[in-house]
């Protein structure tokens, strides 16, 4: 093997192509480049979007207006008023809770009127269980009420609690919860008690020995 003997792998290296010199050079007169027309002119190149002078696919199609938020909570609603007017009407009604202690009365105390999206959903508040129950505040409520929702606004949140009621907001873990367990006795969670024996070694000799 020489120096002067290496050599391209063949196929590997092809020569430029000489155009618009002469016709017998098989690349003369257009160089290639075809008879008139726009691309056979200096500059003549066209832009990958063009479409022939038609309207162009980014004009054609309906251009879509704002966003939408993939993370908004489709809430199923209802105002603080209607559920007043409900307990009106009756269709709402309080349950009468007897009266205990030694001191207690033939009276019996009213208890909040529960409300959840169940019973939303039978007296017609409501049409799906499927989506998630906000609390809005718009109207007024003299009647106390222990409503228990997704979630609820300021305003209703407020209403309630000022006719003596109270509200519970319904929370989903956001992660895994640790598992529940029993409280273990006192005397097992202390474990086993460790008794230290003191033995002297028999026929021990004395200091005086």
């Amino acid at each position: 093997m020489k120096l002067h003997d290496l050599h391209p792998a063949a196929g590997s290296r092809t020569p430029r192509t000489r155009v618009g010199r002469g016709i017998a050079a098989g690349k003369g007169k257009t160089a290639g480049r075809g008879t008139k027309g726009q691309k056979a002119r200096t500059g003549g190149s066209i832009p990958p979007w063009f479409e022939g002078g038609q309207t162009p696919i980014h004009v054609r199609i309906p251009k879509l207006r704002g966003f939408k938020n993939r993370f908004k909570i489709d809430y199923e609603v209802v105002n603080v008023g209607r559920i007043a007017t409900l307990v009106e009407l009756g269709r709402l009604a309080p349950v009468e809770l007897p009266a205990s202690g030694p001191k207690a009365g033939p009276a019996s105390k009213p208890a909040p009127i529960t409300i959840n999206q169940e019973i939303l959903r039978a007296v017609g508040l409501v049409s799906t269980l499927d989506k998630p129950l906000k609390v809005l505040g718009q109207g007024e409520v003299h009647t106390p009420l222990f409503v228990v929702a997704d979630a609820f606004s300021k305003s209703a949140v407020a209403k309630i609690e000022a006719a003596g009621g109270q509200v519970q907001v319904l929370e989903l873990p956001s992660g895994p919860l640790a598992a529940l367990r029993l409280p273990a006795e006192p005397d097992q969670a202390a474990g086993p008690a460790k008794t230290t024996e003191t033995t002297e070694t028999a026929g021990a000799p004395d200091g005086d020995a």
